[in-house]
């Protein structure tokens, strides 16, 4: 009967939202895992709370329009999602990417309630951005940009309605840029946006939440099992934030990150991935992988072209752990099939729902491998946004180890409820049903708790 009734919910999420099938994908991974709960109580069917948490509570598009540097006026679309507020403001990140469109921001923003209800801090979910790309702008560009998404956006956000923060195309600078826009326009000091530069409100260990903390999950995982991170080889995608510090952090933990990539290719370096050249090409220079060749000439550089037909070659590499960190939908079953073949044990999801259905049911599958799911694993960027949040509302500033244990104890509190929901639900070890049910089940409670709205 329940089973029943998450199809016909799942078909009307597809009829009303055509063309959306990242939001339908994310829908499916979460509905499906409540199962168990909606056969257990029932008041959650009673009060539609399904039908009401899909459905965002407000949603705003809007034209930006700039003027590039050849004075030419250039259009784009923005978006705010406010998906959820049962349980605090709205949080979630801006992305500029020119993948950016509503079923993309809609999944993100709907998986984000789940995620920040784990993390114990009073968020509610939400997501935005625009099908910008900063890639190859001037900072005159960026900023004009910045400005005038600045001008919409501003009718929504406050330090205690809404708070974006950065996310893909959205990093300090425009930061930066996004925050001067709103204290101008508003006049207003306040932790309206997390991100923000550290002498003028930002956090400490903020960079790096992200990837500390899907490698402090996937120890937590480990430790349950009696083993650590300690002398594993370890392949990581991506090499934006989440994959720079997660090999960051890798490294503190006694383990080897042996791989990284971008949209033009793979690294593999067997001696272990230099991170500070890696900043050094990523953060400062902003080039492609191909010149960490210039900094360990004995690493192999293998290009998007030679990449096998609907394969991510970076899942080839024998590893003993996989952290997917660059984008959605990076690790499909044949990866993850690969992975297994080759040794992999543990994979810890750095990116926002990295697995296809398909190899998430295969890695579930195997009783001898770990999984740990985004909106558990790589819940630490949106904990330490809440952190920002709290320090400034106490106008204080936190030093990096205090956030940095904080940031620890949140991720250790997260990997607690979602195995300790698995094994009431009689999963055990199944994180994605853990994390799923212990998500909903927080927000889906304040909603009833508060009525019909």
């Amino acid at each position: 009967m329940v089973r029943d009734y998450i199809t016909d919910v799942l078909e009307d999420i597809r009829r009303k939202n055509p063309g959306q099938e990242v939001f339908l994908q994310a829908a499916t991974e979460i509905l499906h895992s409540l199962v168990p709960l909606l056969e257990r109580e029932d008041k959650y069917i009673k009060n539609r709370i399904i039908e009401r948490i899909l459905v965002p509570e407000r949603t705003l598009m809007f034209r930006v329009v700039y003027v590039n540097d050849k004075l030419e006026p250039c259009v784009h679309t923005g978006y705010r999602i406010e998906f959820n507020s049962a349980i605090g403001p709205y949080k979630g990140g801006l992305r500029f990417h020119p993948t950016a469109n509503l079923g993309v921001l809609k999944f993100l923003g709907f998986e984000q309630i789940f995620k920040n209800s784990l993390t114990g801090l009073n968020m509610g979910g939400g997501k935005g951005g625009a099908n910008f790309n900063p890639k190859g702008k001037s900072d005159g560009e960026i900023m004009r940009f910045c400005q005038n998404f600045m001008i919409e956006l501003q009718r929504l956000i406050s330090d205690v309605s809404d708070v974006p923060a950065g996310d893909i195309g959205v990093g300090a600078r425009e930061i930066g840029y996004l925050f001067g826009a709103y204290k101008k326009i508003k006049r207003r000091f306040d932790g309206s946006l997390t991100g923000k530069g550290l002498n003028w409100g930002g956090s400490l260990a903020r960079t790096e939440a992200t990837g500390y903390g899907s490698v402090y999950f996937a120890n937590e995982m480990l430790c349950k099992k009696g083993d650590a991170l300690r002398g594993k080889k370890c392949a990581i995608s991506g090499s934006g934030n989440v994959a720079i510090y997660t090999a960051e952090k890798l490294y503190q933990m006694e383990a080897l990150p042996i791989t990284v990539s971008d949209s033009t290719g793979f690294i593999y370096d067997m001696d272990g991935i230099d991170v500070m050249a890696l900043k050094k090409i990523k953060e400062e220079l902003r080039l492609g992988l191909s010149e960490y060749l210039k900094y360990r000439p004995k690493a192999k550089f293998t290009p998007l072209a030679e990449y096998p037909a609907g394969r991510n070659a970076v899942w080839n590499i024998p590893c003993n752990a996989a952290f997917p960190s660059a984008t959605q939908n990076e690790l499909n079953l044949e990866d993850a099939k690969e992975l297994y073949k080759n040794g992999c044990r543990l994979i810890c999801e750095g990116a926002n729902m990295p697995s296809t259905l398909e190899a998430i049911d295969f890695i579930l599958s195997k009783k001898d491998m770990l999984f740990g799911p985004a909106k558990a694993a790589n819940a630490g960027g949106v904990a330490t946004s809440g952190l920002e949040m709290a320090q400034n509302a106490s106008m204080q500033s936190w030093s990096f180890e205090d956030v940095d244990s904080r940031l620890h104890d949140i991720m250790r509190h997260i990997f607690r409820i979602s195995y300790d929901t698995s094994k009431e639900f009689g999963d055990e070890g199944n994180l994605v049903l853990g994390s799923n049910i212990a998500g909903f089940r927080k927000v889906a409670d304040a909603m009833i708790d508060q009525g019909y709205l």
